[in-house]
């Protein structure tokens, strides 16, 4: 696929303007696939060791019926860009974009621990993947960044508006009732209605999508064992 060999900027500067570049690419419409149809979907997610700089990134596939895991990698990498906010997809894509091109096969859908259009410069870690990939993606955050909401109703499935200078960045999605929301964003290509049905399509049993719980437990693993052969 060759997403791993894309040059990547060299400093802040450069970063900046490659987002200015790429925001308008991203297509914040969709629709992506749907919730619950025949495809496959993978999580991403990338793990730190900050003493040495590591990093380590997760692809994890599931099948988007049934939500059983079929395909699984990762890529462990020292990171080449420093630890700015609203850049950090600069640290974390390299390792993802190698973990993803493991897989034997291409998913219809990502899905991201982190932000899409809900950035400062509206090309968070989903969007940056996507517009670069030209994969459907979205991003599903534990915390809001710093964005507006109201707290939304108690039930499974209720939602807020998440708002930055007055403009709609995402959702404050109530995953399980009487459970802290979650954060949903469009990445690229696939709109924030969809977003939000395939969150709650991906979380029948906890307050995380299923794609993100196995992500983060196979890059923390795979982060543990190249530390400890070194």
């Amino acid at each position: 696929m060759g997403w791993a060999e894309l040059s990547w900027p060299g400093s802040e500067s450069e970063a900046v303007a490659e987002q200015e570049r790429l925001r308008g690419l991203v297509d914040a419409e969709g629709p992506g696939p749907a919730p619950g149809a025949p495809g496959r979907i993978a999580g991403v997610d990338v793990a730190y060791d900050e003493s040495t700089d590591r990093v380590a990134a997760a692809a994890v596939v599931l099948d988007l019926e049934s939500l059983e895991v079929t395909e699984r990698a990762t890529a462990v990498t020292t990171a080449s860009f420093p630890y700015v906010p609203g850049l950090l997809a600069f640290r974390e894509l390299p390792p993802v974009l190698r973990a993803l091109e493991q897989l034997a096969t291409v998913p219809d859908l990502v899905v991201c621990d982190g932000y899409g259009i809900a950035h400062p410069r509206r090309v968070g870690l989903a969007s940056h993947l996507g517009v670069l990939t030209g994969l459907p993606a979205f991003g599903v955050a534990k915390t809001p960044f710093g964005f507006a909401y109201e707290q939304p109703g108690p039930s499974r499935g209720a939602w807020t508006p998440l708002v930055d200078g007055g403009e709609v960045v995402g959702r404050a999605l109530r995953t399980r009732e009487g459970v802290k929301p979650v954060f949903v964003s469009v990445g690229h290509a696939v709109g924030l209605e969809e977003s939000c049905a395939h969150t709650l399509w991906l979380t029948p049993r906890y307050r995380l999508p299923e794609t993100t719980r196995h992500a983060d437990s196979l890059c923390r693993r795979a982060l543990a064992m190249a530390l400890a052969e070194n």
